[in-house]
Formats: C-alpha cells, sequence, structure tokens
C-alpha cells in the first residue's frame, strides 16, 4: 500500500537583490539558485523522505528541467513512474525575486502542470486499487482536482486536500469528496470570507468547511498552532517554537507529517502533532525541498520534545 499526490511539479529559479526592481529597472542581483518545487512535488518528498511508500501523478515538459525534476524526486525515493513527460509544453517554473528584507516577486508558468487533465485522472485511477491515501492541492487545473478526488470517493480511498494556492470559488461538489482539508490562515479567509486569525475565528472556519461536506477541517494558523474539527471532536494543538528561517515549505511538511501518522494507524490527534513537528522542522531550514526532515531528524525531534 501507499500513498499517491496527484499534483504540481515545479522548478523554482531564484534571484536575491538588495531591493525589489521597479517597473522598468535593472538591478544588479546578489545570488541565484535553482531547487526543485511544486506543492505537489514537495508533498511527495516530505512523505518519501518519512519512509512512506509515495507516488506522484503529474506533468513535466520534455526539456532539461524536466528530466531534473524527475531525478530529484527519484532521489528522494518518490516512485515517479506515472509522471508524464508532455512533449508540447515547458516545465512548470517559478520565478522568484527576494530582497533582503523578504519580500519578493514571483511569476509562475504552470507549463506542464497547467495541462494536468482527465488522462492523468485515469493514469491515477489505476493506481488506487494500492493506494490508501490520495493528497491534493490547487497547482493543477480545478477540473482534474474534482475529477481525481472523484475517482479516489469511487474506490474507498481517503482524500487530503491542501487549498493552496488560495482560492475563494472552489466547486461545491469538491468538499463532500474530501475526508480532510488543511488550509492555512490565508486560505481558510478566503474559502470562509471573513477573517481567521486565531482560535475562535479557526474554529468558526472550521464549522463552515463541516457544513459544507468535509470530513475533517484543519485550520493551520502559524505559529499560533492548529485548530482541528470532525463531527466527532474539536481540539488544538500548539505549535512547535523553533527558531523559523525560511517557512515556504512548512504546509506542505505539514501535510507530509500528517499523512505519514494517518498511513501508519495513529490518531487523528497525534496526526496533527506529526504535521506541526514537520512543518516546525521544515521552517528551521532553507529551500522547499531541501527543508524537509528525514525519518531519523524527525522521530529525534518527536523524542526531544517529549512527544514520541
Amino acid at each position: 500500500m501507499s500513498i499517491i499526490i496527484f499534483g504540481s511539479i515545479n522548478i523554482d529559479l531564484v534571484a536575491t537583490t538588495p531591493r525589489l526592481p521597479v517597473a522598468g529597472e535593472t538591478l544588479l542581483g546578489e545570488e541565484f539558485f535553482k531547487v526543485s518545487g511544486g506543492k505537489g512535488a514537495n508533498q511527495a518528498v516530505a512523505l518519501a523522505k518519512l519512509g512512506i511508500p509515495t507516488q506522484i501523478v503529474g506533468r513535466v515538459g520534455a526539456d532539461d528541467f524536466g528530466t531534473e525534476l524527475v531525478n530529484n524526486l527519484q532521489t528522494s525515493g518518490v516512485q515517479t513512474d506515472n509522471i508524464f513527460v508532455d512533449q508540447t509544453v515547458s516545465s512548470g517554473v517559478a520565478i522568484i525575486t527576494v530582497s533582503h528584507t523578504g519580500e519578493n516577486q514571483i511569476v509562475v508558468i504552470p507549463g506542464a502542470n497547467g495541462r494536468v487533465n482527465q488522462e492523468d485522472v485515469e493514469r491515477l485511477s489505476h493506481l488506487l486499487p494500492e493506494a490508501r491515501t490520495l493528497l491534493l492541492q490547487l497547482e493543477i487545473p480545478i477540473t482534474a482536482v474534482v475529477a481525481a478526488a472523484k475517482a479516489a470517493k469511487g474506490a474507498n480511498i481517503k482524500v487530503i486536500f491542501d487549498p493552496a494556492p488560495a482560492q475563494s470559488n472552489l466547486p461545491d461538489e469538491l468538499y463532500p469528496l474530501v475526508d480532510v482539508i488543511t488550509p492555512n490562515e490565508v486560505e481558510a479567509a478566503q474559502l470562509v470570507g471573513f477573517p481567521v486569525d486565531g482560535e475562535e475565528l479557526a474554529a468558526k472556519a472550521a464549522a463552515v468547511l463541516l457544513q459544507r461536506g468535509v470530513k475533517c477541517a484543519i485550520v493551520k494558523l502559524g505559529a499560533k498552532g492548529i485548530f482541528c474539527a470532525t463531527a466527532e471532536e474539536k481540539f488544538f494543538v500548539p505549535a512547535f517554537p523553533v527558531h523559523a528561517v525560511d517557512t515556504v515549505a512548512a504546509g506542505d511538511a505539514f501535510n507530509g507529517g500528517l499523512a505519514a501518522a494517518l498511513f501508519e494507524g495513529l490518531s487523528l490527534h497525534q496526526a496533527v502533532v506529526w504535521g506541526a513537528a514537520a512543518g516546525a522542522l521544515a521552517a528551521t531550514k532553507s529551500g522547499a525541498q531541501t527543508s524537509l526532515p528525514d525519518r531519523f531528524t524527525f522521530n529525534a525531534f518527536l523524542k526531544e520534545r517529549g512527544v514520541g
């Protein structure tokens, strides 16, 4: 049995500058680096590094970036046989400029991610009999996300849905297909139409999401903690205090930790704690996939914090 991720695979091209350029201005940058990203790929790597059998279904272009992205996933232990190499388009790319103050400008070219369609859902469907959980995000077309959720529900597979990047107009039919939804404060606010900036409002947002048909709503409040609600229980898990260096993949790490715990048969409360721990660890290192903890580091962190 395995966990399947159906989602995006990107290359991130990052330039650092003293400040962000204004329109028409050319600035001398300081540093350039290239890293593998995409929310789908990040969550796949998060799971694989925790020792969970993981497969990803998605698309890359027939270019050097595509080859590099697939190789990096394989190196992390992700099964990549169901990544389709699209000959008609580039791989997904994010072009990112970051200033000294942490401000950024990002241009995302979806490339192959934007071409994910029913053919990919059919490839996913063939894998579902050997899977236990499906992870979904929003960096591929929403029609493909809904179709994948329907396929998983038909196969009695648990669906964990990360509604990121934030959107306010998700189709109503998606919510009842979702077992666990994991928005952060911004994403939750977009979904429910009011600010979500603390435990009380997180509980209110979770109640709205449950009314729409999800089985479990988990609202991530950053350093404040995590609120979780189902029809049977509600609880709050404090965040693990760490020195945060880069939170770019903390949400993806959370989903990896959460799904890994549920895969191993732990309770929902324990799974949220695992998600919080994985997210905290990811925030202590720079980069996306490079910040995701391996199982040894993860277990040591849980033991150190007394929550093994």
